[in-house]
């Protein structure tokens, strides 16, 4: 694995990742993203439907709390979990949890982490978490670690005790690595703990999505991103619907050269405390007589081949379908965003993008 960077602009780094995989032939763009899985599929599509989008990542990502419960079943097959789900030629990256799934705190000692698996909490040693990385077989995966430091008020004595369990928890893991067969091409990513403290620099960083969220930990020098947004955004029945072109059309060119754009709207909830300005929700009664595509020019197939009204019929009937045409709109429509990010970075008008992304419309 070797990271290649072209060019830094305001903190933002363009890039590649190369020689990743066991075989060393797949690279990853920077500022990029992972490609978000459960259980090793991409919530609502198939492999095949998936693979109807152009640009996916080319990193699955994973969590060990989606397999913790299978870890016999998957030592029994033993081929790893990348044949066992049937995923196409992909490099697996292994995280510990699902950022989607909100796990309790205080449940991490000088010896064990805990995941939460349908069953319940599972507790695992440095020698089990091992062991699930053997039958899971990534080409990388975090190591175990304290992660627990996220809040802002996260005291300077807790995040020195996280990054002493974390170290500790990262030794174990090498010295089982080394002597583990399934593992012998297998990355092992160390984590950085800090919470708001700015001491350390991270590269990948988990639990970040919104775009506003991604633009600002790429100033900072983030380069990998999960994809577990577009995921939230459909489950709210919502659809991304944000501005990220590289060249607004003529008179928005104009409004900006002469300083005459909108200030850039406050990011709020609109009336939903989870609900993002980047997005619309398709369950509003607005949305059952229009019949435009989720987002004019959107060349995914749900916007080729269906409008809002649809999509706003199959969602308040609780019919399957809503979520898979939303999550191939939204992954369509996130994928883009991180395309024209690098774009921008590409050609020096990352502020024009920065802000056109930030000035969210409040739904048409």
């Amino acid at each position: 694995m070797k990271l290649e960077l072209s060019r830094v602009v305001q903190g933002c780094r363009l890039g590649v990742l190369t020689g990743l995989g066991k075989s060393g032939q797949h690279s990853l763009e920077l500022p990029g993203c992972l490609l978000y899985t459960r259980c090793a599929t991409v919530p609502h599509l198939t492999q095949d439907t998936l693979h109807t989008l152009s640009d996916l990542p080319s990193v699955t990502q994973v969590s060990v709390d989606s397999f913790a419960e299978h870890q016999e079943v998957l030592e029994e097959f033993k081929e790893g979990v990348r044949k066992f789900a049937g995923l196409h030629d992909t490099v697996l990256f292994c995280s510990l949890h699902d950022s989607a799934n909100t796990s309790p705190a205080g449940h991490v000692t000088n010896k064990t982490v805990s995941v939460w698996g349908s069953g319940g909490r599972i507790e695992l040693t440095a020698a089990r978490f091992m062991a699930i990385q053997a039958a899971i077989q990534p080409d990388c995966y975090q190591s175990m670690a304290d992660g627990e430091t996220w809040q802002a008020n996260t005291s300077r004595k807790r995040v020195r005790k996280a990054v002493d369990r974390s170290l500790a928890h990262l030794d174990e893991c090498l010295v089982l690595h080394q002597k583990t067969q399934e593992l012998k091409h297998a990355e092992i990513f160390g984590v950085v703990e800090g919470g708001d403290i700015m001491e350390e620099r991270l590269r990948l960083v988990l639990g970040i999505g919104c775009p506003d969220d991604v633009i600002s930990c790429a100033e900072a020098g983030v380069d990998l991103f999960e994809s577990v947004f577009p995921f939230q955004v459909t489950e709210r029945g919502c659809a991304l619907s944000f501005d990220y072109t590289i060249d607004p059309d003529p008179e928005t060119a104009v409004l900006e050269l002469n300083g005459e754009m909108p200030a850039v709207k406050k990011l709020n909830a609109n009336g939903d405390e989870n609900m993002t300005p980047f997005e619309i929700n398709l369950k509003d009664k607005r949305y059952q007589d229009d019949f435009r595509p989720l987002v004019e020019g959107c060349g995914c197939y749900c916007c080729k081949k269906h409008m809002r009204a649809y999509v706003h019929h199959l969602l308040v009937t609780n019919e399957l379908l809503g979520g898979v045409l939303l999550m191939l709109h939204n992954m369509a429509h996130y994928l883009g965003f991180f395309k024209a990010l690098r774009e921008a970075i590409a050609s020096d008008r990352l502020q024009g993008f920065k802000n056109r992304v930030l000035r969210c419309r409040e739904g048409d």
